[in-house]
């Protein structure tokens, strides 16, 4: 009789976890893949207007300290709108990959967004944040560890 028990208690364990959501991580070169096409989609245009509609061109934006940090920003809010709308880039949306919160599978916050691209700017400083998606099985890097996200491949 405690067999039976026991039986039936693993059953219904196996019936749970059935009911999680299947999901497929991103990998690592789909992921290098959505970064370069955001560079030359979103970033290249940024520093192109800011160079020569902004200021008077390329040698001026080269010699000024604030005109690469005033990019860079530019970027990183619009990186934040588009993943806490879309929780896509369109490097992303290439690649059907989407960025969204490891624990619920859904889209992020303004904040959480724009926190997760501080983290990306720190961890690819350091070379080992963005080395660690080839140690681990869900294949977050450090700035996914820190803003609790993770990157899954979408169905078409």
């Amino acid at each position: 009789m405690r067999f039976r028990e026991i039986k039936k208690q693993s059953q219904k364990k196996t019936q749970l976890k059935s009911k999680e959501p299947t999901v497929n991580y991103a990998g690592y070169v789909d992921r290098i893949k959505a970064f370069i096409t955001d560079m030359f989609m979103i970033y290249a245009p940024i520093l192109y207007l800011m160079a020569y509609v902004v200021m008077n061109g390329k040698d001026d934006f080269q010699s000024s300290d604030l005109a690469p940090l005033v990019g860079v920003s530019i970027y990183g809010l619009i990186y934040a709108v588009l993943l806490s709308k879309f929780g896509q880039t369109p490097g992303k949306k290439a690649y059907t990959i989407k960025v969204v919160d490891s624990k619920t599978y859904k889209n992020i916050s303004f904040f959480r967004a724009l926190f997760r691209f501080v983290a990306f700017l720190f961890s690819a400083t350091i070379l080992i944040g963005i080395l660690l998606p080839f140690y681990r099985k869900d294949k977050r890097a450090l700035h996914d560890l820190l803003s609790g996200t993770s990157v899954i491949v979408i169905k078409r």
